[in-house]
């Protein structure tokens, strides 16, 4: 009984310090990797998610998607907090099958974007640290098949 009450308290510290860390960094940067990987709004139904840009894996905007919110570095690398580098990947869904894509990494993947966003510009980059050639999209407009990052994409971000 007393070691069952030690791994609870255990769990419990470990879960306090986990949201204590996630609580400080969306205090710093509300768009934090943390929220990007984890996130359910990630894969709501693009257009309808709080994250106002949306990459797909297929032309067209079909297959695969993966919403977005905030600028990221580098699609391989994303750092929730634990120490670790995750790559960013596409949500799972289809009805009878999987989309193409489901699951698979998003960069140097990518082949169609759409910007949701009211004021900003939305920017994929053919590198990471938002460098090299880019597609550009406007608030509200998508690029059914990218002209210079066509499934060589590797970060992103808005600008004004």
């Amino acid at each position: 009984m007393r070691l069952l009450g030690r791994a609870t308290a255990l769990t419990a510290m470990a879960a306090a310090l986990f949201v204590t860390n996630a609580g400080a960094a969306s205090a710093a940067n509300p768009g934090n990797d943390a929220d990007t990987l984890q996130s359910m709004e990630a894969c709501k139904e693009p257009g309808y998610s709080k994250f106002k840009f949306t990459l797909w894996y297929n032309s067209g905007q079909n297959g695969a998607y993966r919403n977005m919110h905030h600028a990221i570095y580098n699609f391989d690398a994303l750092r929730p907090g634990d120490g670790a580098d995750h790559p960013l990947k596409y949500c799972s869904g289809g009805v009878s099958s999987p989309w193409p894509g489901s699951l698979q990494r998003v960069k140097n993947n990518a082949a169609a974007g759409e910007n949701f966003h009211y004021k900003y510009m939305a920017r994929v980059y053919y590198n990471s640290g938002y460098k090299g050639s880019q597609d550009v999209m406007g608030p509200y407009q998508h690029i059914d098949q990218f002209r210079n990052v066509y499934n060589n994409n590797a970060s992103f971000q808005f600008t004004s």
